[in-house]
């Protein structure tokens, strides 16, 4: 087995009591005092998440846009500049290579920031298919990543980062200088929080994780947490709910997919076999990953993802259905050990969240 990587933050996870595990090739924290104890305070005050593991890749150069418009499935012709977008990495068929956000930050000059599991295949899909001419930078050793999320995130990060933070749109972004040192500050998130992420050099990330950590507000969160926070909200985990044999279709995105470009792998997007929808299962008992789901004797799909909702009280589940059985309003699932019943329900699960609340 191959030597995991570690983020800049690895000796503080493991020096502040985090349980550490194997995920994406990554040594990372999943808890410190508890999931559940973890979820409820990103819910209602503030955490932070060391999220280093992610990719970032700089592209730039005359002709860039355009370049990058065949590549990925963002409608970059409406993205301005101190914006930033979510959206796909395709094959030929449609199928999902990586989800990413692609940051414009001027008008021929991109980052794109891709899940820690990718780096290289992403790196060299993309590359492959742009002109030499263009510059395409793997940075992810050099830059870090760190979330803030929670309702009282903008509050903390105007006592450590003084400025007019009220005017921070959201899927919009801006550099500062903080410390000596640059860093981009976005808002985007993955809990269905009001929240915001900073991209730092990365010999620079225990000096703004200590500066956060030294407000009250705030506590450390891990993996655990963030699973079952995106979970909750009906977002989606790469390897699991968005996978190659899957189109951005089939996953529910359809509705965003507004490029007029004739990005690799558009094509492929009218063939939708499945789909993905939303379970919720009464009780403590959840699905898993795997799990096999039907309807009456009829095997119809297969969960990608489940756990408890701690902010609901039941179990959600995602899971791909064949299409014409995702309408119907019950389903069984089946695990090694467990059978469930299920009732299809709507994303988000939780519909609470503080994500997009204005802040002036």
């Amino acid at each position: 087995m191959s030597e995991l990587l570690t983020t800049p933050l690895h000796a503080w996870h493991k020096n502040n009591g985090a349980r550490m595990v194997p995920f994406a090739g990554w040594d990372m924290p999943v808890q410190y005092v508890g999931i559940l104890e973890e979820h409820k305070h990103t819910r209602t005050n503030a955490s932070i998440f060391d999220i280093s593991h992610m990719g970032e890749f700089l592209l730039e150069g005359d002709g860039a846009t355009e370049a990058l418009a065949t590549v990925v499935t963002h409608n970059l012709a409406t993205l301005a500049p101190g914006k930033c977008r979510y959206g796909f990495l395709l094959n030929e068929t449609g199928g999902v290579l990586d989800d990413l956000i692609v940051y414009r930050l001027d008008t021929e000059k991109y980052m794109l920031v891709v899940n820690g599991a990718c780096i290289e295949s992403d790196f060299a899909w993309i590359k492959s298919h742009l002109p030499a001419s263009l510059t395409l930078i793997d940075q992810s050793f050099d830059i870090a990543k760190i979330d803030l999320q929670g309702p009282e995130s903008f509050d903390v990060l105007a006592r450590v980062m003084p400025g007019d933070w009220t005017s921070l749109g959201y899927f919009a972004f801006r550099e500062v200088e903080f410390e000596g040192f640059r860093l981009i500050v976005s808002r985007t998130g993955y809990t269905g929080e009001l929240g915001c992420e900073f991209y730092l050099p990365w010999s620079k990330a225990e000096v703004l994780w200590e500066k956060l950590m030294a407000d009250e507000t705030v506590r450390p969160a891990g993996l655990g947490a963030r699973d079952t926070l995106r979970l909750e909200v009906g977002l989606p985990l790469y390897g699991q709910d968005l996978d190659t044999q899957h189109t951005p279709v089939e996953a529910g995105y359809g509705g965003m997919l507004k490029s007029e470009a004739e990005y690799i792998g558009k094509s492929g997007l009218g063939n939708v076999r499945e789909k993905l929808i939303g379970l919720r299962i009464d009780g403590r008992r959840s699905a898993r990953h795997h799990d096999e789901v039907y309807v009456g004797e009829t095997r119809v799909g297969t969960v990608t993802s489940g756990s408890i909702a701690p902010s609901l009280g039941y179990c959600v589940a995602m899971a791909f259905v064949r299409a014409d059985m995702a309408d119907a309003e019950t389903f069984t699932v089946k695990g090694p050990r467990t059978t469930l019943e299920a009732a299809r329900a709507d994303m988000p699960f939780y519909t609470a969240g503080t994500a997009r609340r204005k802040l002036a």
